[in-house]
C-alpha cells in the first residue's frame, strides 16, 4: 500500500516564513514516519522560490529516509533541477510519455540516483486509461468522497473499483515497465474511517493533504498500514 502526502503550506498557522518552516518539518516527519511519496504542491510560488523549497525538501527527505520519494507538482524543470524523484502531472499537463522523453534527453540537470517517477491526477476512468497508456507509474483518482467546502461531485467507490480493474497491455501507447494494472491512489475526503473501503475497492494506496498534514503523523501512518493489512484479508475473516 502506498501512502502519498500532498503538501499545502497555507494550512499551517502564521506568516509565510512560519508556514514554510512548518512544511519542511512536516516533510521531514513524513519521511521519518514511512510515508512512501510526497508531492510538493505549492502552486502559488514563483519558479525560483519553488526550486529553492524543492531543494530543501529533497535534502530533508534524503536525510531521513532511503525510500520516500519526493515529486514536484507539474514542473519537470524544477524536479530535474532540484534532484527530485519525479513529477506529478495534472490531467491537463503534457503526457507521462512526453515527460519521460524530456527526462531522457536532459543533460545539464539530474533527477538523482533513483528512477524518475511520473504520477498523474485523474478524475475519470478515461483519464486513468490515458495515463496508463502513456506509462505513468501511478495515478491519483479524485474526489472519491464528498468534500466539505467544494462542489466537486464525488466519484464514489464503484467508479474507483471500475478504474482499478486495469486495461490490457496491448491497449497501451507506452507501457514502459508497467505491465500490470496501474496503481490507483484514492484522494478526496479519504480518512481513517473510510480508507479501508477504498483499499477493498482496489485502490493501491491513499493520497491526502489534511490526513497527513494534521495530527500525529506517525500514528496516522501506523493506522493506515493496519487498515491496509485488514483490506488484504478476505471480508469476514
Amino acid at each position: 500500500m502506498l501512502l502519498y502526502y500532498i503538501t499545502d503550506r497555507s494550512q499551517f498557522p502564521g506568516g509565510s516564513l512560519s508556514q514554510r518552516s512548518a512544511l519542511l518539518r512536516r516533510i521531514t516527519e513524513a519521511a521519518r514516519s514511512g510515508v512512501d511519496l510526497i508531492q510538493l504542491r505549492e502552486k502559488d510560488l514563483t519558479i525560483a522560490s519553488l526550486e529553492q523549497l524543492a531543494r530543501e525538501a529533497v535534502s530533508a527527505v534524503r536525510d531521513h529516509s532511503s525510500t520516500t520519494r519526493l515529486l514536484i507538482n507539474s514542473r519537470i524543470d524544477v524536479a530535474l533541477a532540484a534532484g527530485a524523484d519525479g513529477v506529478h502531472l495534472t490531467s491537463t499537463d503534457i503526457a507521462a510519455s512526453e515527460v519521460r522523453a524530456i527526462h531522457a534527453s536532459s543533460s545539464g540537470m539530474t533527477s538523482g540516483p533513483r528512477p524518475f517517477t511520473v504520477a498523474v491526477s485523474c478524475h475519470s476512468v478515461a483519464e486513468v486509461r490515458k495515463a496508463e497508456s502513456h506509462g505513468a507509474d501511478f495515478v491519483v483518482l479524485a474526489p472519491i468522497f464528498e468534500k466539505a467546502g467544494t462542489d466537486a461531485h464525488p466519484l464514489g467507490l464503484e467508479l474507483l473499483r471500475s478504474a482499478a480493474r486495469g486495461a490490457p497491455v496491448e491497449k497501451r501507447v507506452e507501457a514502459g515497465d508497467n505491465r500490470g494494472r496501474i496503481p490507483i491512489l484514492a484522494l478526496g475526503g479519504v480518512n481513517l474511517n473510510n480508507a479501508e473501503s477504498c483499499l477493498r475497492a482496489g485502490a493501491a494506496g491513499i493520497a491526502a493533504i489534511r490526513l497527513f498534514q494534521e495530527g500525529n503523523l506517525a500514528h496516522t501512518v501506523t493506522a493506515l498500514r493496519e487498515l491496509g493489512s485488514a483490506a488484504e484479508r478476505p471480508s469476514g475473516s
